[in-house]
C-alpha cells in the first residue's frame, strides 16, 4: 500500500523519512497553505463588493471564514495533488497542537482526497515514535481545529476594526491587536512607574570584621532602630513611607558614626544556623525555556524558539510548544539511567520526581520538552555546535537535574554589637555554605536579578561564638539611591504574560517579535523600552478601548479558547457575542470613533521636568518636538534611538538647536568636492554627501551605528561610512563576496543574500572575514518583520517610500504596497533610485500587458 505522509517543513521530512517504509512518500506543507485574504487584492473578484470583504470573515452569515490561497503556496499545493494521485492513504503528520491541527484541516479542505484519511501524531522524532505513531494513528480533532480558527478570526476582528483608527487618528501604519496591546500596555505601564519614580537617597556603614579570616557586615539597627533601606521609600516621592518607623542616616551623620565606632568594642552577640534543601526546577515547558534561554543564552523568545524547532525537526528534543512540564515513563527512566552514569547513586533521587501541568488546555497532552528518545545523549556527543549545543545542554542539564536528589544548604545568620561613646549599631552578616550539592552539579536555575547570587555559590562565614570579640579591620560609610521598577526583559514579560493568562505556548515569541517588529518596544541592553509611538497608542486605547489592553478580559478571552478546544464552548456563538453583542466590538468602535481628537492622540504628556514648554507629538513619520523660539515655531524630529524613558529637557534642547542651527559640515569628500553634513532624523543620526537641492533626489545617506556618539565622528571616519557597502572578503566555500554595511536597523554582513547583524563589539569598518563567516554561520532568523536594508527615497509621483528590504527569499524593492524583486545581477546594496524606479516601472509595464 502506497501512503503518502504531509510534515510542515522539509527539514522535517528528511528525519522522517529514513524511519518509514521506502513505499512512503514524505512531503511538506511549508506551514498553513491557506489563510484570510492578507490584501484587498487577494479578495476573489466575487466577494469584492461585499460589506465584509475587507475583514475576510462574513460577520452576517455565522463569522464564515473566506480562505484563499496565498501565489505562494499554490505550487506546493499542486505538488501535493500530484503526490495524491499516485497513493492508496493519506496521512496528515502536521505538529499536535491547534495550529498543527488546523493545518491538517486545511489540507483535507483544499486537497479533497479521495482515498482514506487519517492523523498521525508523535511527541518526539525517533525511530521508536515514528513507527509507533504509523500504527497507532487517529481522527482529526476538529474541537483544536475550531480553537485555532476562532483565536485567528477574534485577531482579525479586533486588529482590522481598531487598526484603521489608529491610522486615522495618530499616524498611518500603526495597529492594534488583541493580545499585542495588552503587552504594549504592559511595558508602557511599567514605563509610567519608572517615569513617575523619584529616588531616594539614604546611607549605612559597612565593616570588615576580622575573627580567624575576615568577613563583611552591615549596619542594621542604630539604638534599637532600624536603618532605613531602599524597601522604605515611598517611590513617589523620593522620601520615607508615612509613618517613618526607621532612622535615616544622611551622609555627615553617617560619617561621624563611622568615627565613632572604629574606637568602639566589637562583639558577637547571636550566631543562628539553619539548614535547608533545594529541590530542582521543574522540567521545561515553552514558558521556561524561553526564560532561561534568555536569562543564561541571551536568546530572544524568537530565537528560541526558532532554535528548538531545528532541535526537534532534527530528532534531538520533544516538541517545544508545551505547557506541561510531566515527563513520560520512558523519560524518567532515561534521565535516572543518565544520573547513574554520569554522577553515582548519590546523586540520584530516592524515588521517581512527577510534574503536573498548571494549565487546563489542550496542550497538555504533550510532555515537557527534553531530549528525545529511550537514552538522554550526552550534550558533549551530539556533535551539535553553538546554538543548538548550548539549548540542547540547557534542556538536558534541566531534564536531568530533575530526577536528581535536593541540595542540602546550611545558612549562619550573625549579629554583632558595636559599641561605642554614644550609640549602639547593629551590624548583621549572613552566610552560606553548600552541604551537599546534589542536582546542582547539572544545573542552577538562573535569576532575573543580575545582582543576586546564585544557589550553588558558596559563601561561608568564619566560625563564630556569642559573645567572641572581634576586629573592626575597616568601616567605611556607603551612599544608596533607590532604583525605579526594572524594566521588563523578554524573559520577565514571558513569565508575566503566563501569570496573567495572556497568549499560550505557541504565541508568546510571536507576542514578542510583533511588538518589536511593528516599533512599539525596542532592546536597550536586555530590557524592552516602549517607543513614544506605545505611549500614544496605549493611551488611545486605554480611554476609548479600555477592554483591549484589559489583562482580565484578554485572559478570559483565552480561557474561552480554551474551552473551544475542549469542546465545551460553541465558537459561533462566542465569536457573535464578542464582535455583534452587547457592547461588542463593532457597536464599540462606532460609537467611539467620532469622539477621538486626533490632535489630542497624537500628544504625549511626560512627567519629565523642563518639558513644559514643548509639545511632544507623533506624526506621519514618527515622533518630533515642537516649541517656540523667538516668536517662531520650531519642529524637530525626534530620532529613533531615543524613547520616552531615555528622554530629558537637555537632549531635546539638543535636537532642537540642531534643527534651529542646520546641517554641520566635516569637511568635504576629496572625490565629489561635496560637504559632508551630521544630521538627525527619524531613525537617529546620519551623515549626508553634499546637500539635497531637488525635493525628487535624495543624496546618498548613510546610518551612524548606534553606540557611536555622533560628535565622535571625523571626517576620516565618514569617509569611511560613505564608502560602504565595503568588501569583507570572499567567502571560503562559495567563493563569492562577502561584504559589510549599514542599514536602517545597523550594521550587517552579507553573502549571496543572506544578511546577519554585527553585534555591539562588532565594527563594521574593520571586521574581520573570520568574525564574518562566524555570524554567517549562524542559522538565518525565521519569521518576524521584514529588515530594511536601504531607503532610497520618495516615489517621484506617488510620494510612497522606495526601500529595500531582506525578505525570506532575499533582497526586493517595496514601493507602498507593491514588491518587486531585484534582478541577480543587481548587488542590492548598490541599487540607486533610478534603477528602482526602473524595475517598478516594468514591473508595472508587465502587468498591464497581461491585463490587455
Amino acid at each position: 500500500m502506497k501512503r503518502l505522509v504531509i510534515v510542515e517543513s522539509p527539514t522535517k521530512t528528511k528525519t522522517i523519512k529514513q524511519y518509514l517504509p521506502d513505499d512512503v512518500i514524505v512531503d511538506a506543507s511549508m506551514g498553513h497553505i491557506r489563510d484570510l485574504p492578507s490584501s484587498a487584492k487577494e479578495v476573489p473578484e466575487k466577494y469584492k463588493k461585499l460589506p465584509w470583504s475587507s475583514l475576510g470573515i462574513n460577520v452576517e452569515n455565522d463569522f464564515e471564514p473566506l480562505y484563499v490561497i496565498p501565489n505562494d503556496k499554490k505550487k506546493v499545493v499542486k505538488k501535493l495533488k500530484d503526490h495524491l494521485k499516485g497513493v492508496d492513504e493519506l496521512i496528515l503528520a502536521t505538529d499536535e497542537d491547534r495550529e498543527g491541527e488546523a493545518i491538517s484541516w486545511h489540507l483535507l479542505e483544499v486537497l479533497k482526497p479521495t482515498v482514506p484519511v487519517k492523523r498521525m501524531v508523535f511527541k518526539e522524532i525517533t525511530k521508536e515514535a515514528i513507527q509507533s505513531a504509523l500504527e497507532e494513528t487517529r481522527e482529526l480533532d476538529l474541537d483544536l481545529v475550531h480553537a485555532q480558527e476562532t483565536r485567528r478570526l477574534l485577531d482579525r476582528l479586533a486588529g482590522y476594526s481598531i487598526s484603521p483608527l489608529l491610522w486615522k487618528k495618530i499616524a498611518p501604519g500603526l495597529s492594534a491587536g488583541r493580545v499585542q496591546s495588552v503587552a504594549v500596555a504592559l511595558i508602557v505601564a511599567r514605563e509610567r512607574e519608572r517615569l513617575a519614580f523619584r529616588k531616594g537617597t539614604y546611607f549605612d556603614l559597612k565593616a570588615m570584621l576580622q575573627a580567624g579570616s575576615s568577613f563583611e557586615s552591615q549596619l542594621a539597627t542604630l539604638d534599637g532602630t532600624p536603618i532605613a533601606k531602599g524597601k522604605d521609600f515611598d517611590e513617589q516621592t523620593g522620601g520615607l513611607k508615612d509613618p517613618p518607623s526607621v532612622t535615616l542616616l544622611d551622609q555627615t551623620t553617617t560619617e561621624a558614626l563611622k568615627e565613632e565606632f572604629e574606637k568602639g568594642v566589637w562583639a558577637v552577640s547571636s550566631v543562628e544556623k539553619t539548614q535547608q534543601k533545594r529541590t530542582p526546577a521543574l522540567p521545561f515547558i515553552t514558558s521556561t525555556l524561553q526564560q532561561e534561554a534568555n536569562r543564561k543564552l541571551g536568546l530572544s523568545a524568537r530565537d528560541t524558539m526558532s532554535v528548538a524547532q531545528k532541535l526537534y525537526e532534527k530528532g534531538w528534543i520533544t516538541y517545544m510548544r508545551t505547557d506541561s512540564p510531566a515527563l513520560s515513563d520512558q523519560a524518567v527512566q532515561a534521565a535516572r539511567e543518565g544520573i547513574l552514569e554520569k554522577y553515582g547513586e548519590a546523586y540520584l533521587a530516592k524515588t521517581i520526581r512527577r510534574a503536573k501541568g498548571k494549565q487546563k488546555s489542550a496542550q497538555e497532552a504533550h510532555e515537557a520538552i527534553r531530549p528525545s528518545g529511550s537514552s538522554f545523549i550526552d550534550p558533549d556527543k551530539t556533535g551539535l555546535s553553538g546554538r543548538e549545543y548550548k539549548l540542547y545542554d540547557l534542556i538536558w542539564k534541566r531534564t536531568v537535574a530533575f530526577q536528581m536528589a535536593d541540595a542540602q544548604l546550611e545558612f549562619t545568620n550573625v549579629v554583632v554589637e558595636a559599641r561605642g561613646d554614644k550609640h549602639v549599631g547593629e551590624f548583621k552578616a549572613s552566610g552560606k555554605q553548600v552541604l551537599f550539592p546534589g542536582f546542582f552539579r547539572a544545573y542552577v536555575e538562573g535569576s532575573d536579578d543580575p545582582e543576586a547570587a546564585l544557589d550553588s555559590q558558596d559563601s561561608p562565614l568564619p566560625t563564630l561564638d556569642k559573645g567572641q570579640s572581634l576586629d573592626c579591620q575597616d568601616i567605611e560609610a556607603v551612599g544608596h539611591e533607590t532604583k525605579p521598577p526594572a524594566r521588563f526583559t523578554e524573559a520577565t514579560l514571558v513569565k508575566e504574560l503566563e501569570k496573567q493568562g495572556i497568549g499560550r505556548p505557541s504565541t508568546y515569541a510571536t507576542i514578542i517579535s510583533t511588538i518589536q517588529d511593528r516599533g512599539y518596544v525596542v532592546t536597550e541592553g536586555k530590557a524592552l523600552a516602549p517607543t513614544f509611538t506605545a505611549f500614544a497608542v496605549t493611551k488611545l486605547l486605554e480611554k476609548y478601548f479600555p477592554d483591549i489592553v484589559n489583562t482580565e478580559f484578554t485572559s478570559m478571552l483565552e480561557q474561552k479558547l480554551d474551552g473551544i478546544a475542549q469542546g465545551e464552548v460553541d465558537p459561533t456563538l462566542y465569536l457573535r457575542d464578542y464582535y455583534l453583542g452587547d457592547r461588542g466590538l463593532k457597536e464599540v468602535v462606532e460609537n467611539q470613533e467620532s469622539k477621538i481628537d486626533a490632535a489630542s492622540a497624537r500628544r504625549i504628556h511626560l512627567p519629565i521636568e523642563g518639558l513644559e514648554e514643548k509639545e511632544i507629538l507623533i506624526g506621519r513619520y514618527g515622533p518630533y518636538v515642537r516649541t517656540t523660539s523667538d516668536g517662531e515655531s520650531i519642529s524637530a524630529s525626534i530620532p529613533n534611538n531615543l524613547t520616552p524613558g531615555s528622554l530629558d529637557a537637555a537632549t531635546l534642547d539638543k535636537v532642537i538647536q540642531t534643527e534651529k542651527d542646520g546641517p554641520v559640515s566635516l569637511g568635504k569628500d576629496p572625490e565629489s568636492d561635496l560637504d559632508i553634513f551630521v544630521l538627525s532624523g527619524r531613525f537617529g543620526p546620519y551623515l549626508q554627501l553634499g546637500e539635497q537641492t531637488d525635493p525628487k533626489t535624495k543624496p546618498k545617506r548613510v546610518s551612524i551605528p548606534k553606540g557611536v556618539d555622533p560628535a565622535s565622528v571625523d571626517l576620516d571616519t565618514a569617509l569611511g561610512y560613505l564608502s560602504l557597502p565595503r568588501l569583507v572578503g570572499n567567502h571560503p566555500e562559495s567563493g563569492e563576496e562577502i561584504r559589510a554595511g549599514i542599514g536602517r536597523y545597523g550594521p550587517f554582513v552579507v553573502h549571496q543574500g543572506t544578511f546577519k547583524s554585527l553585534t555591539k563589539d562588532d565594527h563594521v569598518l574593520d571586521v574581520s572575514l573570520d568574525r564574518a563567516l562566524e555570524l554567517l554561520s549562524q542559522a538565518p532568523q525565521r519569521g518576524g518583520g521584514k529588515t530594511v536594508l536601504l531607503d532610497l527615497g520618495k516615489h517621484p509621483e506617488k510620494e510612497t517610500p522606495i526601500q529595500v528590504l531582506d525578505g525570506r527569499y532575499g533582497p526586493y524593492i517595496k514601493a507602498g504596497t507593491k514588491n518587486i524583486s531585484i534582478p541577480k545581477a543587481i548587488n542590492p546594496l548598490d541599487l540607486t533610485l533610478e534603477q528602482a524606479l526602473e524595475l517598478i516601472k516594468a514591473k508595472e509595464g508587465s502587468k498591464k500587458k497581461k491585463r490587455s
